[in-house]
């Protein structure tokens, strides 16, 4: 996702890129009771606001700041405060769901998916939940078990289809990583941002 071409004056600063998480945009379940919200199925595409997600995204394409919610993730609510994006050339947007809703997908360049093993998927989800959500074992095998297999099984396995490339090995595998960072070159020059190829220090990606 490429906003509309800069002029020279900003050329250089091509290499801002925002970087928009699907997870920050659970729906607000602060009116909920805490006992159900942690009875929800956060793993369905229904557990997003993918409404203000996708408004947010159309803002950022045509060059416009937004101002992103802030998730608790232990609460499973949003906190007041926001998270002001803006000044980018470069959106790229995170998630295991994005590929579900079609007028998403629409609005993407380049779609990749990264595939992973199951077991090292749930290995990173369980360090992830317990180091940054602060989420118990038990509760983190439990969501596993009973809502983040059978969903990716329903949806996120099945959105691979949609994906232009799917990367195996993730960060590992070198020879995909480059052939991304040549596609993100090429969108960037045809909407008159210099990529400054020659310069030994520039990374896309």
């Amino acid at each position: 996702m490429n906003p509309p071409g800069a002029d020279a004056s900003v050329r250089r600063s091509w290499r801002r890129v925002v970087v928009i998480d699907q997870d920050s945009y659970y729906k607000n379940l602060e009116d909920v009771p805490f006992r159900d919200r942690e009875s929800r199925n956060f793993d369905h595409p229904d557990a997003f606001d993918s409404e203000l997600l996708k408004l947010h995204i159309r803002e950022l394409i045509a060059g416009h700041a937004v101002d992103q919610p802030i998730y608790d993730y232990s609460a499973h609510r949003r906190l007041a405060e926001t998270r002001r994006i803006g000044e980018h050339h470069i959106v790229v947007l995170e998630g295991i769901l994005i590929f579900v809703d079609p007028e998403l997908r629409d609005m993407m360049d380049i779609k990749l998916f990264i595939d992973a093993d199951p077991d090292i998927r749930f290995i990173r989800r369980l360090r992830r939940d317990l180091v940054e959500r602060g989420r118990s074992v038990d509760s983190v095998i439990k969501q596993y078990t009973e809502s983040v297999r059978p969903m990716h099984l329903q949806f996120v396995e099945p959105s691979k289809r949609h994906a232009d490339v799917i990367i195996p090995e993730g960060g590992h595998n070198k020879v995909a990583i480059d052939l991304v960072k040549t596609k993100i070159r090429d969108l960037l020059r045809e909407r008159g941002v210099e990529t400054l190829a020659a310069d030994p220090g520039v990374r896309v990606g």
